[in-house]
């Protein structure tokens, strides 16, 4: 009968830091992958010379990288974040607002003699339709 000594306590453990390491090398290089084709700065012969750098001497590709880019990297993240808050934001906006924001901008413009009474009820059957 085949017991657990067979793969003792300090293998399982050296096995689970081994496996934490690859998972982590991988999230940093697709990290990098995905920094290095959002950005706008540099060329489309930039982008390959950096993927085969990456590629073809991976450890150092990645450190070189991450030297030379890390603060950068962390700027264009927020850059990206702050763009994908707006635009959500901005799309909340504009269907919360639904009928009734239409109907109220219509009364605005009624009110300020923008337009008729008639396009106002027009833009109100549409708005409630």
């Amino acid at each position: 009968m085949v017991l657990a000594a067979d793969y003792p306590f300090l293998e399982i453990l050296g096995s689970m830091i081994l496996f934490f390491a690859w998972v982590a090398w991988f999230w940093v290089l697709i990290s990098i992958i995905s920094d290095l084709f959002r950005r706008h700065d540099v060329s489309g012969w930039g982008k390959a010379l950096w993927m085969l750098f990456v590629i073809v001497v991976p450890f150092l590709g990645v450190l070189v990288y991450l030297i030379a880019q890390g603060p950068h990297m962390a700027e264009r993240n927020l850059e990206h974040a702050k763009a994908q808050q707006a635009q959500f934001d901005s799309y909340v906006r504009d269907v919360a607002a639904g009928p009734s924001g239409e109907i109220a901008n219509a009364k605005k413009l009624l009110d300020a003699g923008t337009i008729s009474e008639a396009e106002f009820e027009s833009i109100k059957q549409k708005a409630l339709a």
